[in-house]
């Protein structure tokens, strides 16, 4: 099969309209009948950092977020994802010239996104051929140890990007509310990868998740850290059909964890991978209090209400679960 490229792009959003992107809990390439997961090949991943200074944030300063936020990525346990600095560059990152680069760019026509990233992939085989990542200078930046209050904090973007440019999308795992100026405002936020950026000056997103490791160990696990982990698999119907789009939610109710997905398929499908093992509640609900965009594309189901698996649901450990079938009702 000849491979040719595609280029996807996702962007993280500040109190606003998140910008349409191709993406959920971790990114698909639909090839014929099936659909691959979109990730590096085995080795380092290498980037380069621009070199440029901006008020209040050193080239060399935001070298050391970036690594840092590589680090934490890097530190989930089972998995054999590891990143490579390669140096400073004066080229500015999108320039699609074969190299990984991260560095800030003047975006005022973007002015409500934070950051994205782009990703060139084989279309033939889902293998990530380059990402670039870029930070928006319309926003006020800080690396200060402890945030600053009104400035977005780099590392916390920086690990959301990060995120996106070894392969995953945005998770759900959060609420908004939607403010006077018809954005939104996170009320909370249960992932790194939550797809709209916490207040100017926290740095709580610093740190990974449940959903934000699962996630990673899902695309990334050895073989040891997947044979103790487990998966539920299952359906999700109204009137007899399956539901696109559909936001699935496993609830560990000894660890309190959440981890979150989504149906895929018109078939209304779902795997929820990485879990614990042992039992879950699984909560299905719609996309109803969210930009649905900013995590899928496609005519997502949002009409139904809130819906349970009718018992526990147990990931086995180093398996799956049968399948399981959770009808949900029409508002």
């Amino acid at each position: 099969m000849k491979s040719s490229v595609v280029l996807l792009l996702v962007a993280l959003v500040g109190l606003g309209h998140p910008a349409p992107a191709f993406a959920y809990l971790k990114f698909g390439f639909r090839l014929a009948d099936r659909t691959i997961d979109v990730r590096w090949p085995a080795g380092p991943i290498r980037y380069f950092v621009n070199d440029r200074d901006i008020p209040g944030v050193s080239a060399g300063d935001f070298r050391s977020a970036i690594t840092r936020a590589a680090a934490t990525w890097q530190a989930v346990p089972g998995t054999s994802l590891a990143f490579e600095d390669q140096g400073m560059t004066a080229a500015p990152p999108g320039g699609l010239d074969g190299r990984n680069t991260l560095g800030f760019l003047d975006r005022p026509d973007l002015d409500r996104v934070l950051g994205a990233t782009s990703l060139l992939l084989d279309s033939a085989t889902g293998a990530l051929v380059e990402a670039d990542v870029f930070l928006n200078t319309r926003f006020q930046w800080s690396v200060s140890p402890q945030g600053a209050a009104g400035f977005v904090d780099v590392e916390s973007i920086v690990l959301h990007e990060l995120g996106h440019l070894i392969g995953l999308g945005h998770s759900a795992i959060g609420e908004t509310e939607r403010t006077a100026s018809g954005g939104r405002r996170v009320l909370g936020s249960g992932a790194v990868m939550f797809p709209i950026a916490l207040t100017p000056g926290a740095t709580s997103d610093r740190v990974l998740q449940a959903d934000d490791i699962a996630a990673v160990t899902d695309l990334y696990g050895v073989d040891p850290a997947r044979a103790s982990t487990g998966s539920i698999r299952g359906r999700v119907v109204k009137n007899g059909r399956g539901v696109f789009g559909a936001h699935v939610v496993a609830f560990n109710p000894v660890t309190g964890t959440l981890i979150g997905g989504f149906t895929l398929s018109a078939d209304g499908e779902f795997v929820l991978a990485g879990l614990q093992a042992g039992p879950h509640v699984v909560r299905v609900e719609p996309l109803d209090d969210a930009d649905v965009e900013s995590f899928l594309s496609g005519e997502v189901d949002v009409d139904f209400g809130v819906a349970y698996a009718p018992r526990l649901v147990v990931a086995p450990r180093g398996g799956s679960s049968a399948a399981i079938e959770i009808p949900v009702d029409p508002k």
